[in-house]
Parts: structure tokens; sequence; C-alpha cells
């Protein structure tokens, strides 16, 4: 992991970039070479993702934002049966670099936490997708998710925003 940090801050010092994506599996795209950008989620301009599953969204914050937040070292999170809108945050990432806000891409109540981020908050970093999940919220409305982009459109969102940097 601390390799793969280096390696991606490294690439954006050096405005180094992916030639080819032509050996990726569809599954994913890469934005700034080391992001991972899935497929079957939506993205919010301030870097969190939703995975829209029944009646039931997972949050957490994308790998391009881990890797600009560098090593978190704490995370807060709202209690469950919270509301949540979209837009407004429901927690904070602290890292070594900075303290950030979580913003929820879309509103609803809060049904689970993710506690294991309390005893260790790197899962963010190590598995920003999967184990590093933040909240569970049931959507109020779930057309929210229309506003969001899709895999495409966010990683062209991240090369834009980090070339304006």
């Amino acid at each position: 992991m601390a390799l793969r940090m280096w390696a991606s801050s490294t690439a954006n010092a050096l405005k180094i970039s992916c030639a080819s994506k032509a050996h990726l599996s569809p599954a994913f795209f890469l934005s700034r070479c080391f992001s991972t950008v899935l497929d079957g989620l939506k993205y919010a301009n301030s870097h969190e993702w939703v995975k829209h599953e029944g009646s039931v969204a997972t949050i957490g914050i994308t790998d391009h934002a881990q890797d600009h937040l560098g090593e978190v070292v704490f995370v807060e999170l709202p209690e469950p049966g919270g509301l949540v809108s979209q837009g407004k945050g429901f927690g904070a990432v602290e890292s070594v670099k900075a303290t950030s806000d979580v913003n929820s891409p879309i509103s609803g109540e809060v049904v689970e936490v993710n506690s294991k981020l309390t005893e260790a908050p790197g899962l963010i970093n190590s598995s920003p997708y999967e184990e590093g999940w933040m909240i569970k919220v049931k959507p109020s409305s779930p057309s929210e998710l229309e506003s969001l982009m899709g895999p495409k459109e966010y990683t062209k969102f991240c090369k834009e925003e980090d070339a304006s940097h």
C-alpha cells in the first residue's frame, strides 16, 4: 500500500499519465494511472461513491479521494437512524495531511455504519470500495442517483480536476 501511494503521488508530481488502457479489464477504469474507478457505482463530484442494491445504498470515498488524502488515521461517522442529505456532510476523514468532510451523494436514513473503521481507518486507503465503505443508507429519493456521474464521466472529471491543479 505504501508503495502504491508513493507511486501515485510521484506520478502526480511528475504529471505522468497512463499511455494505454487496452490491457485493463472492462470492470474498471483508471484515472491518473493508479486510482481505480469501478463500473456499477455512481460518483459525486466531491469524490464519494454510491452502490445502490435493492433498498440499500452503500457509500464511501473514492480511490482518487483516499489517494489525495494520504494515510487515513481517523474516521468520524454518523449514528444509525440519522438522516443524510444529498451534498451535505455526514462525517469526516482525518489523514496525515488534513481533515476533510465527507458528503452524502444521496439523501436517506443511515441504516448501518462501518464500525471496522473505528479500529482500522486505513481500510479506506487499502480497500476504499470494499472493506473501507463508510455508511449504508435507505434512499429517500432514489432519483438522486441520476444526477451522479458514471465511471467514464468520473474518470474524465478526475483527469480534468488534476490537470487544473
